[in-house]
């Protein structure tokens, strides 16, 4: 623990160093957190590049970790210090003293990092009788991610092929497993450096959301709003668990306390909340999220559009004669690191950036340094992506009406997943239009009385178009994902529609401000308005963190041979078992011909031909050495699982020496 700490501490204050080039004053822990988050990238960038030409050893971990740590240096600069210290000091003032606000506000952040701790802690239970997992949503996923970091740590995969798929280029966004594998390599266990990540990724993501929900809405209660709504997003579900408790057998308490299912995701729903569905399962949006985050809270600023006229005519402090702009370019550089990171969160942000520079072709200069930026990075990870690649590129996009409403009707289907957030989202776009017409009416008074009215519409105008450019991108999105399908498998959209609630989060939680400020009688409505939209979520969250589940993924045997295996066996051996999600080839770091069905089928790779020589070479015969002869087999895995799924000719086997053997499980080497 203390070196996944240690080593996310430095990264940090290096990212929180690179900050100064883009943001020239934001709060100290919003510095904090953004730095993670950049930190975080340029440390797993420079570290693959660096993998690539000599593999993963201590060594170029160290390497990799030492030049990240480079930009820590900038801070001795004189204006850099003395920026640093003015927002420390400010943050430090926000802390003196005792009182019930400031004790909230250091509630509020200790409520959300306790949280995190316990949820993510459940990510990865290791015991004596093998390896769990405490999430319901995390038992295929657990695996695949373990998968790739023991393919990094143990496995000398460089360049990378798909530990799950071998002899084809591992394009699943990886960033954040390879930086799990640096960890490791630095002295970290795989459990502490999971969890460590998740924990300072998720807190980071609440601060930069914060931050960039106030600076949209000027609102400092939306702002706290705004990270409950994402982290316990849900629907009705709430609805389910008190027919659950009306009808059931329990005591309140006994029911909380063994929840009997998820109520945001299932058979009746199909949002999930962001925390069990996403953020637990599928570690590179906890990364590539708040970095998204940050390149859009960056363009705020470069389009002035606000409601404050006084921050409007801020100036970027920048030469308008120089046909090249490097903030936007530095923070494009930022934005080209996605494709390794989340490839989605690319996506997304070619959505925005196509909507904003049509709408505002005045910025020219600053897409296009930007573009710059984006291009110089992901444009090589791209075309490496793409080259030779086993994913079909044409599995991923279909017409496809309602996402994943199945028999529902449209309507119905988004107000079950959803409640009342869409309602608010026009409420609150609303309130923030009145909001703003009644601030400008009042600046304007006190500047010019003379031309009071022509300049109050001109600048409500102003601030209407922006709410509506602001907003027009995350609605295509949420439109688009209604009538297509972007993956094989129809409700991975939801790695595009998160983005849709990310969007919508300020006019909803401004909403509820808004109510909130309309005096005592409106505080008991608003109260009761957030239950509704965060109460299923919230119990989904605390069916995790508060332990009641415990799947196992790995047994103790499971665990037993992968070490025997590691020990054993070449890095780069190719094995052969049956194709499930659980094999315990996962933590050896070693090839394999193909795992789960499920994950490659998710990836758009076309397994069907691997599938039927598998199912061939294990039930033995002459077709059995032609096929173990054709993928140039190493070893082959007989346990519990094979014998399970597969019609198995043991005798077969038994010509080739065992390598290895635990319990149930034999190694044959075959090769």
């Amino acid at each position: 623990m203390a070196v996944s700490l240690l080593t996310i501490l430095v990264i940090t204050l290096s990212g929180l160093s690179l900050t100064f080039l883009f943001a020239k004053s934001e709060t100290f822990l919003w510095r904090l957190a953004a730095g993670n988050i950049v930190g975080s990238a340029v440390f797993g960038s420079i570290g693959f590049i660096i993998a690539n030409f000599f593999g993963l050893s201590l060594f170029t971990a160290a390497a990799a970790f030492a030049i990240a740590s480079l930009p820590i240096f900038l801070l001795r600069g004189k204006d850099v210090k003395r920026q640093l210290k003015e927002e420390w000091q400010w943050g430090l003032d926000k802390t003196q003293g005792v009182s019930f606000k400031r004790l909230r506000r250091l509630g509020y952040y200790i409520f959300f990092l306790v949280l995190f701790i316990a949820f993510f802690d459940r990510a990865m239970i290791i015991g004596a009788d093998g390896i769990f997992t405490g999430a319901s949503q995390n038992l295929g996923d657990l695996p695949f991610h373990l998968g790739a970091i023991f393919s990094f740590a143990d496995g000398n995969n460089f360049p990378p092929q798909n530990p799950s798929f071998a002899n084809a280029k591992f394009t699943y966004p990886f960033i954040a497993d390879f930086l799990t594998a640096c960890l490791v390599k630095l002295g970290a266990s795989v459990q502490s450096a999971m969890l460590v990540q998740s924990v300072t990724w998720a807190f980071s993501l609440l601060v930069i959301l914060e931050r960039f929900v106030f600076k949209v809405t000027k609102s400092y209660l939306g702002s706290k709003i705004a990270p409950l709504l994402l982290f316990f997003s849900g629907g009705l579900g709430f609805l389910w668990f008190f027919k659950d408790y009306w009808y059931g057998t329990q005591s309140f308490f006994e029911i909380i306390w063994n929840l009997p299912q998820d109520y945001t995701i299932g058979e009746k729903f199909r949002w999930g909340n962001s925390m069990i569905t996403l953020f637990i399962t599928q570690r590179s949006l906890l990364l590539g999220m708040p970095l998204v985050i940050i390149v859009l809270t960056y363009w705020r600023k470069v389009f002035h559009f606000d409601w404050n006229v006084n921050e409007r005519n801020e100036k970027q402090g920048e030469s308008t004669y120089l046909p090249f702009s490097f903030e936007p370019f530095f923070v494009g550089i930022l934005a080209g690191t996605l494709p390794l990171i989340h490839a989605h969160s690319l996506v997304v942000l070619f959505i925005v950036s196509a909507f904003w520079l049509i709408e505002s072709p005045k910025h020219i200069r600053e897409w296009v340094s930007f573009a710059a930026g984006v291009i110089v990075i992901a444009v090589p990870e791209l075309f490496w992506i793409l080259s030779g690649s086993a994913t079909s590129t044409g599995d991923f996009v279909a017409w496809h009406f309602g996402w994943d409403m199945r028999e529902d009707n449209l309507f119905l289907f988004w107000f079950k997943n959803t409640g009342i957030f869409i309602p608010l989202l026009f409420a609150g776009f609303a309130f923030l239009l009145v909001s703003a017409f009644s601030y400008l009416r009042t600046e304007k008074q006190k500047a010019d009385e003379a031309n009071f009215g022509k300049e109050l519409a001109s600048k409500t105008r102003s601030y209407v178009y922006f709410l509506l450019l602001f907003y027009a991108p995350f609605l295509a999105i949420f439109v688009a994902s209604n009538i297509a399908k972007f993956a094989p498998w129809e409700w991975d959209n939801i790695k595009l529609l998160i983005y849709w609630w990310v969007g919508s989060l300020p006019f909803v939680s401004f909403g509820l401000a808004w109510i909130w400020g309309k005096g005592k009688y409106f505080k008991p409505l608003t109260l009761c308005l957030l239950v509704f939209l965060t109460l299923s979520g919230a119990l989904d969250v605390w069916r995790v963190a508060s332990a009641q589940m415990r799947h196992q993924v790995f047994d103790k045997d499971a665990v037993e041979i992968a070490e025997e295996i590691k020990k054993t066996t070449e890095p780069n051996a190719l094995f052969l078992h049956a194709p499930t999600y659980n094999s315990a080839i996962v933590l050896t770091g070693r090839r394999s011909l193909m795992r789960y069905i499920g994950h490659l089928s998710s990836h758009g790779i076309d397994y069907e031909e691997r599938d039927d020589d598998l199912k061939r070479i294990y039930s033995g015969g002459a077709m059995a050495d032609i096929f173990l002869n054709k993928y140039g087999i190493d070893y082959v895995l007989l346990s519990p699982r094979e014998r399970e799924l597969l019609q198995i000719n043991e005798p077969y086997f038994m010509k080739y020496p065992v390598w290895a053997e635990v319990g149930e499980y034999k190694v044959y080497k075959v090769k």
